[in-house]
């Protein structure tokens, strides 16, 4: 996978407009690492990419699509991550303190020292031994 930044990859209009065009979830997999799937198609599982993007200049690098690997090329998954983050609604790397946060399901009180499972699955708090 190149390391190119966006602005050194060839701008497709067509990937912007696809981008725009086709229905997508986006989802932070990890610090860096946005998971695009494409919901236009039938089976979305077929369609999921992941898109990372530079921790220190937040530029977007590469994708695991076709389009990116063969032609090294700024692709749809790439526009629909600038897309998305362009207007601030997704925080490709979460704060520590974020992680830290209580899960919505949050359901401790009243377990003592034993932790509810909502902290559990996200690492907030470990299983006593």
């Amino acid at each position: 996978m190149s390391t190119k930044t966006s602005s050194e990859l060839e701008v497709d209009e067509t990937a912007q407009q696809r981008a725009q065009a086709e229905q997508f979830a986006i989802d932070v997999d990890a610090p860096g690492l946005i998971e695009v799937t494409n919901e236009s198609h039938e089976n979305s599982a077929d369609h999921q990419y992941t898109v990372s993007i530079d921790d220190v200049t937040e530029e977007l690098m590469a994708c695991t699509c076709l389009h990116y690997v063969h032609r090294n090329a700024f692709c749809k998954h790439m526009a629909a991550v600038e897309n998305t983050t362009g207007d601030g609604t997704l925080e490709a790397f979460p704060s520590e303190d974020e992680d830290n946060a209580e899960p919505e399901d949050y359901d401790c009180d009243g377990l003592g020292d034993f932790p509810c499972w909502p902290c559990v699955r996200t690492g907030r708090k470990e299983l006593p031994n």
